[in-house]
């Protein structure tokens, strides 16, 4: 006869089970909006299929082989097991190891899933609203800097090839966050009510501020507005750019060259499209900024810094006006706010239909 403990933890389904419960709404949340573009780019006769979702799952792919490896290796120096291929093998089928992996897939899947439906929408751009929001944007940064543009008051503290060039490279490394970042949020042992305000908050971010925001706000940003919009404004940045870039390779503008080359060829893969309002680069850095200061001072201080990296870089690279970024923080602030309250209901809808049942601090790793 089964024990008294036993019974209620059968009533109560298990911990795999129980987490997948409480993330429940980034689920229904994840595939609405899914459903959504997927209905706004039909209406324009575009179909997305699943090459975007197959290339960004073997980006997953190539950092879980690269995650594994180091962690192979940790365990094998750490332990100097006389077996190295029976110590991992024990290692890697321990429940307690692939528990908590099949808990978290659903979480990977909703990130595999999600960029490339950002992308297409950000490609897409142009067909639900012109670029219209340059100038407003020129004339707001200038309204906060005095009659200046945000680059101009940079300069001459970044103005230098060498320090040009670093800030392009951590401003590559936010690519980071998309991939590494993610697997930590969708495995790591975490309070479990910071992943699901997370990811809720990761899936509101795309989709809200840049997918519907940056197409209500449609703008190209200093270093398209002139090959685009015939606007001379940033000339003069853009030529500082290609100067310094003969002295230290500035990795940006490669960058910058091919997805202007992709606009007019109108290349939609995972990727692609301009749009500089709101700013994605300082949305998710600010999101990453407030969640890792709840799981870790040290590292909630080393991100704060890496997010004003961040919104400053995207300015002195002529990728972003500076308002692209102030409005992305108001906009994360609120979402990450909107993911409390949701999931926050969730659970007390939960608690009236369950009582055994307590999701926010279910033990899923």
């Amino acid at each position: 006869m089964a024990s008294a403990p036993a019974e209620m933890d059968k009533r109560k389904g298990s911990p795999t089970a129980r987490r997948w419960l409480g993330e429940a709404p980034i689920f229904a949340v994840g595939l609405t909006l899914m459903a959504v573009c997927l209905s706004l780019l039909a209406a324009k006769g575009i179909n997305p299929g699943i090459g975007g979702i197959i290339a960004n799952a073997q980006i997953f792919l190539m950092f879980v082989i690269v995650l594994a490896c180091w962690d192979a290796g940790r365990e094998l120096w750490k332990h100097r097991p006389d077996s190295p291929v029976a110590h991992l093998k024990a290692r890697y089928t321990a429940p307690t190891f692939t528990r908590p992996l099949a808990a978290g897939l659903p979480l990977l899947g909703v990130a595999i899933v999600l960029l490339p439906y950002f992308s297409k929408m950000k490609s897409a751009i142009p067909l639900f609203n012109e670029y219209s929001w340059d100038a407003s944007f020129i004339a707001w940064d200038r309204a906060i800097f005095f009659g200046y543009d945000a680059w101009e008051v940079l300069q001459p503290v970044l103005g230098y090839p060498i320090v040009t060039a670093f800030l392009a490279l951590l401003y590559q490394l936010w690519f980071l966050l998309l991939y590494p970042g993610v697997l930590f949020f969708a495995f790591a042992k975490i309070d479990p009510a910071i992943r699901r305000q997370f990811f809720l908050s990761y899936v509101l971010s795309w989709t809200l501020i840049g997918g519907a925001m940056a197409t209500w706000l449609a703008s190209v940003g200093p270093c398209f507005v002139g090959p685009m919009l015939g606007n001379s404004t940033f000339d003069a940045q853009m030529a500082y750019l290609y100067s310094a870039n003969e002295q230290v390779p500035i990795m940006v503008l490669p960058v910058q060259e091919m997805l202007l080359e992709w606009y007019g060829t109108r290349e939609n893969g995972l990727g692609s499209g301009i749009t500089a309002m709101p700013s994605m680069h300082c949305a998710i850095a600010f999101l990453y900024w407030i969640a890792m200061r709840r799981i870790s001072p040290k590292w909630g201080m080393f991100f704060g810094v890496f997010f004003a990296i961040t919104w400053v870089s995207s300015v002195h690279l002529a990728y972003h006006y500076a308002v692209d970024g102030l409005v992305s923080l108001i906009a994360v602030a609120v979402i990450w706010k909107a993911s409390q309250l949701i999931i926050a209901a969730w659970d007390r809808w939960l608690e009236t239909r369950q009582p055994t049942l307590r999701t926010n601090t279910v033990p899923a790793e």
